[in-house]
């Protein structure tokens, strides 16, 4: 049964699933959605048209689903949607998306946003992601499955963050990050890959072999970024990690690619 407390506001509309818990003084909007066996523990606000899919925990003082902070939000009806078994902690904001940005914000499933993180306004966030304290993104960032953002770490608009990527804490990110990658600093610079996590996910010694000669050919000082990237699709058959690599950043970006410093490159 839905266990909604006596202090708790449920607007006319909002819709709530099975077994869903609402604690005290929470507040939820008209155009919400609230996926089965979620609980909102206490002085959550759920604004806008927002959805939150199943087995969802959201902790005291989040606030998800408010008004972007773009000044050019106008009013459009955009959304917010977010997927299953995501944990979002004390004081995280989460925006809807703009009409400049296709009207949609969307975080993946299994997601950790921890204490003071933000999720702007049209991000694109895949399954897996965690956050740690105050991680924020701006606008249009895409950050793929298993990635790590460091706490106290900003990611610039239109920044791409790839799959299993790991981005260090106190980073400020202005370009894209490839995936597997690590990076750090301010402005922050590619550290190598991201070795620790790819073990802890029981990546194979062979693909980690094939990332690391990926790594270290893309970012050699020789010759352009083209004809390595060239080079090494011809190294590597299409089932590899590596051409994930090759095939992020071939794909149009506003943004460049993130670099070594060039004593770090290896």
């Amino acid at each position: 049964m839905t266990d909604i407390h006596p202090t708790a506001i449920i607007a006319a509309g909002a819709e709530l699933g099975k077994d869903v818990k609402v604690g005290p003084y929470c507040v939820v909007g008209a155009k919400v959605q609230i996926g089965d066996r979620t609980w909102l523990k206490s002085h959550v606000v759920l604004d806008g048209s927002t959805t939150l899919g199943p087995d969802c925990t959201v902790f005291p003082f989040a606030s998800v689903g408010a008004q972007p902070q773009d000044l050019k939000y106008r009013g459009e009806d955009s959304r917010l949607v977010i997927g299953a078994k995501v944990v979002i902690r004390e004081h995280a904001t989460l925006n809807p998306g703009t009409e400049g940005g296709g009207l949609v914000t969307e975080v993946g499933d299994d997601c950790l946003i921890m204490v003071g993180a933000h999720i702007a306004h049209d991000c694109k966030v895949g399954n897996n992601v965690i956050f740690a304290n105050n991680a924020t993104l701006a606008g249009h960032v895409e950050v793929g499955e298993y990635a790590v953002l460091g706490g106290l770490s900003a990611v610039h608009q239109f920044v791409r963050i790839g799959r299993h990527a790991m981005v260090g804490g106190m980073s400020g990110v202005e370009n894209d990050v490839i995936p597997y990658g690590s990076v750090t600093g301010n402005r922050a610079h590619m550290s190598g890959l991201n070795i620790v996590g790819l073990k802890r996910r029981g990546f194979e010694r062979e693909a980690i072999h094939d990332l690391r000669h990926a790594y270290r050919l893309i970012f050699a000082p020789k010759g352009t970024l083209q004809d390595r990237i060239t080079h090494l699709a011809k190294d590597f058959a299409s089932g590899s990690v590596a051409m994930e690599i090759v095939n992020f950043i071939q794909t149009e970006s506003v943004r460049s690619i993130c670099q070594p410093q060039a004593e770090r490159a290896r």
